[in-house]
């Protein structure tokens, strides 16, 4: 497993908090040698400690998901480059990330009233505690809504937390990198957006 062992992180709550503060996945699958992937939000159900999620009909990733296809799901929490400049000790320059990889059996969820409770879910958790929007379960549109997608949820067989954090290096160094990460995350990213939107 790379990256080296005193990158990986074995820590399940730490991972599941990833989950949650990063739940932007990627579904990776792959059918006759052909990979497919699919950036779509995730959340972790805490009783059933398992990954929920839709998936648009119209997707040609939908054929690979089948019942207990293996698949991945890759969540990317901050990362920054780290130049040799912020350590106190010579060193390279280097890239350090919070990334978490799960692997795990895929079950589709079909019945129409635990697909709805999937919806409710999702929007609860990712509106948030101001909960500005409640999607309500007799809401008309989320019959029309259910002939366009496919809910499924994960079971997870393998976690694995990739924390590349400059944990080799000696403790003010690594005190450095974590604030060179935190003021990177801060950083303003509005010209960039709105580049993007012209």
């Amino acid at each position: 497993m790379y990256p080296p062992p005193h990158h990986q992180s074995h820590d399940i709550e730490k991972m599941i908090s990833v989950i949650k503060h990063f739940p932007l996945g990627m579904l990776v699958t792959a059918k006759d040698g052909k990979p497919f992937v699919t950036h779509i939000p995730f959340i972790y159900n805490e009783t059933s400690e398992r990954l929920i999620a839709h998936l648009d009909r119209s997707n040609p990733q939908l054929e690979t998901l089948i019942d207990n296809a293996e698949v991945t799901v890759v969540f990317k929490g901050p990362d920054t480059y780290i130049s040799p400049s912020i350590y106190t000790t010579p060193q390279l320059p280097t890239w350090n990330y919070i990334i978490v990889h799960i692997t795990g059996k895929l079950k589709l969820l079909d019945d129409a009233e635990t697909v709805k409770q999937t919806m409710l879910d999702m929007t609860e958790f990712l509106e948030g505690e101001a909960q500005k929007f409640i999607l309500q379960k007799d809401d008309p549109r989320m019959e029309r809504f259910l002939n366009y997608i496919q809910a499924f949820e994960i079971e997870v067989t393998n976690w694995e937390g990739k924390f590349k954090l400059s944990q080799d290096k000696i403790s003010q160094d690594f005190e450095n990198a974590m604030e060179e990460l935190i003021d990177k995350s801060r950083k303003d990213k509005s010209a960039f957006i709105n580049s993007i939107f012209e």
